[in-house]
């Protein structure tokens, strides 16, 4: 999947961010691992902290007040940011609850995802569950590849 991503950016001309919070940049080093990512990757702004999300990003302090890190509010906000401050016409966020723990209304495996372009930005949350503090890195890592494969499948070469 990652070599795919890397082949239909490149043929499009798309440059690629990303903001990661629960993943800690594991999908930017999922695309950067293959030879030629620098084509086609811009930067990632890893924000694990609300500081680092307000500094980096400028997310709005208020949103993290009224909705939480862990909500797709931030996550929409995060992938605009991204993408607002980089060279990239494509970025993904993500932000959740790794684990252990979490609580009745944010429980363990929790993630909200953001994707951004020039024609607006979309976000949505999946219940990954309590399987793990590294299978949910995993598996949201994993889903925001995805996302970012369909978005580039769905975009016009140029």
């Amino acid at each position: 999947m990652r070599s795919e991503i890397l082949e239909l950016a490149r043929a499009r001309g798309i440059m690629i961010a990303t903001a990661e919070s629960c993943t800690a940049g594991m999908v930017a080093a999922a695309l950067t691992d293959l030879a030629g990512s620098s084509a086609v990757f811009e930067r990632g702004f890893v924000t694990y902290s609300n500081a680092a999300k307000i500094d980096m990003l400028g997310v709005q302090a208020q949103t993290l007040q009224d909705h939480g890190a862990v909500s797709e509010q931030i996550a929409e906000q995060m992938a605009s940011s991204a993408l607002d401050r980089s060279a990239a016409q494509l970025a993904v966020s993500l932000t959740g609850i790794a684990g252990p723990g979490g609580s009745e209304h944010k429980p363990e495996g929790r993630v909200c995802f953001g994707l951004a372009t020039a024609k607006g930005v979309t976000a949505h949350t999946v219940e990954f569950g309590a399987l793990g503090r590294e299978a949910v890195r995993q598996a949201a890592c994993d889903h925001a590849l995805e996302m970012l494969l369909n978005a580039l499948a769905g975009m016009p070469a140029p």
